[in-house]
């Protein structure tokens, strides 16, 4: 299975490329794994049962919101880290910082660990460059060059959830 883009287009109005009409890819609809999913893929690997491991889920849902209402940083083991993450604003004087004025609401951040991040690297990815009337094939590129593999975005396993 592969991510598949779509290309749009966007007409730029500042800059030196004011004007232009600009392309870029944007990903279709992904692939949704839902709960009960997950629950058929694990009670297929392992011995447990099914509301074994719907209760297994729910708890772990349950230890981790707490956790995270205290303040606590979670291990998910070779998945990666959850933690809270509170920025604030800049202010002029250090009485203005406070909860009500500087503080920024509160974010989820979750870090993968390396094997997370492998295979979020690995997958496939297509361009479908079947943009307005120019039908290319959605494997290469008009010049024949492939068109998938990474997306070459890495932002050194940082991600924010919301």
């Amino acid at each position: 299975m592969a991510i598949e883009l779509y290309i749009k287009s966007r007409k730029v109005s500042i800059g030196n490329r004011a004007g232009q009409t600009l392309y870029y890819g944007t990903q279709k609809q992904a692939q949704h794994m839902t709960n009960d999913d997950v629950i058929e893929h694990i009670v297929a690997a392992t011995s447990l049962a099914k509301g074994d491991v719907r209760n297994a889920l729910t708890s772990l849902a349950e230890v981790v919101n707490e956790a995270l209402r205290d303040g606590r940083s979670v291990d998910l083991a070779e998945l990666g880290n959850l933690r809270v993450e509170v920025t604030t604003k800049m202010m002029d004087t250090p009485e203005e910082v406070t909860v009500a004025n500087a503080v920024n609401t509160p974010k989820i951040r979750f870090t993968p660990k390396a094997a997370m991040m492998a295979a979020a690297k690995s997958v496939q990815i297509t361009v479908d460059h079947s943009f307005g009337s120019n039908a290319v094939d959605s494997s290469s590129g008009a010049d024949g060059s492939d068109q998938t593999g990474s997306s070459g975005n890495d932002n050194g396993g940082y991600h924010e959830l919301n």
